[in-house]
């Protein structure tokens, strides 16, 4: 049931299930559950200058509401002025859309714009049945992703954080707003008590998180010391990052055609053309409306982008809104202050693109370039399900990272043979012999590194 993974006890509940432990429970049969009949509610600011269109916008909540196993029924769409602070959509079309849903005996409203705690609270009393917002429906999408520790850690917290402001939603028969005769009572004291149950469960989360991301600090800081670089997949969600990932380190990470497949950050070791060794690393995807509480959860595990040397963005080139997608991507990189980041642009899917359409990579980067601008950095056509293109991102990926290296000369004492399997696996050699006093090495290493040759080696008599 969708919703469902978002859940929360209160203090009654968690009584009464202690209470029923001991309770023999009757055989039950599972039966299959139907789904749930979803309307999808969009509204679109006659002033607004968003990149999205309110058609596709909701097209795409739509696969959201489909990936967390609803089914679609209808849809409804508003233009406004302003937004109303009660309900979100005006009377009228509120009156139109109770019709609707008992029309379509629909049991589920969703919103394709965050829901303030006060316009949740009054829809949910106008429809009488399950009303979520696009925030509670990446969260339930994300909470059935999360299977390491860290994702559910982020998650939980997300949730937690969400549920919070509207916690007086869930008490509506309990609810005692202003003075007088039978606002004392147990209603708000539920509340308060809630409200200090879940404030202590986000501080204890944020606290299990922290540990995680001190933990990644460390061990950032101990690969830094190796020198291997670090490559980083970014893009809008099902651009095919893990299915480029796995094409380019001989791996098998779960690959999925759903929005959100994978959630957790993985990474794998991959071997560039001129032998050099680097690691990449499959962050969670991105989309439009992505509430910043949900970004400030996952904080830990988008900071593995700060520490990249190169940014491979990945972007579905036969996705119509492709434009759109790769836009979302670059303005929630500005905003974590990844912008100046060294950046290459990944056009997947390019042998859909020319089944299709019969365009060629070359003509689709030039379509590309036309709507992004010609400033974007190096483009370059790949379709990583078939493996074509990839030798040359390969040689795209080591030109750039060689851009990032230094150019030493350094005679290496046996006595620090692990300097010269760091120079062999992180570096590119240009000529080495053996002397009598250590390894004659030149070529280039990267520029992190560089101070420990400079403690550990010394330059060649000239």
């Amino acid at each position: 049931m969708i919703g469902a993974r978002i859940q929360y006890k209160t203090t009654n509940q968690i009584t009464t299930n202690q209470s029923e432990a001991n309770i023999p429970k009757k055989r039950t049969t599972p039966t299959r559950q139907e789904p749930e009949k979803a309307i999808l509610v969009g509204i679109e600011l006659k002033r607004s200058q968003h990149i999205w269109s309110i058609d596709d916008s909701l097209e795409e909540l739509a696969l959201l509401a489909e990936t967390a196993g609803a089914k679609v029924v209808g849809t409804v769409t508003q233009k406004l002025d302003r937004i109303s602070p009660s309900h979100l959509i005006g009377k009228g079309k509120l009156e139109e859309l109770i019709e609707l849903k008992d029309e379509l005996n629909s049991d589920l409203i969703i919103f394709d714009d965050e829901l303030s705690p006060a316009q949740q609270r009054n829809l949910d009393r106008a429809m009488g049945v399950k009303v979520l917002d696009r925030t509670a429906l990446i969260l339930d999408i994300f909470a059935s992703r999360a299977h390491t520790h860290e994702g559910r850690l982020q998650v939980d917290l997300a949730q937690h954080q969400y549920l919070l402001p509207r916690l007086a939603g869930l008490w509506p028969h309990l609810e005692r707003l202003g003075g007088g005769i039978g606002t004392r009572g147990p209603g708000e004291t539920q509340l308060e008590s809630d409200r200090r149950h879940i404030e202590l469960r986000i501080k204890h989360l944020k606290s299990q998180i922290e540990d995680v991301r001190k933990h990644r600090a460390q061990y950032r800081q101990r690969r830094a010391t190796t020198g291997i670089p670090v490559i980083a997949l970014v893009g809008y969600t099902n651009a095919g990052k893990s299915t480029l990932l796995n094409a380019l380190s001989q791996s098998d990470v779960f690959v999925e055609d759903k929005l959100f497949a994978t959630l957790d950050t993985t990474t794998r070791r991959l071997t560039l053309h001129n032998n050099q060794e680097a690691l990449m690393s499959d962050t969670v995807g991105f989309i439009q409306k992505l509430p910043p509480t949900v970004v400030a959860a996952f904080k830990a595990t988008l900071e593995e982008l700060n520490e990249a040397d190169i940014l491979l963005h990945v972007i579905d080139i036969t996705h119509k809104n492709a434009a759109e997608q790769a836009q979302t991507v670059d303005d929630l990189l500005e905003e974590l202050g990844l912008s100046d980041k060294p950046k290459i642009i990944a056009i997947n899917k390019v042998d859909l693109l020319a089944e299709e359409d019969g365009i060629s990579g070359e003509e689709a980067i030039k379509h590309y370039r036309q709507r992004m601008g010609d400033d974007i950095g190096p483009v370059i056509p790949i379709a990583a399900a078939q493996g074509w293109g990839l030798k040359g991102l390969q040689n795209l990926i080591a030109d750039m990272l060689s851009e990032r290296m230094v150019s030493v000369t350094v005679n290496i004492p046996y006595s620090a043979a692990d300097l010269v399997n760091l120079f062999h696996r992180y570096g590119t050699i240009e000529h080495e012999e053996y002397t009598e006093s250590g390894s004659l090495i030149s070529g280039k290493i990267p520029r992190k590194i560089e101070p420990e040759f400079r403690e550990r080696a010394s330059k060649p008599d000239n």
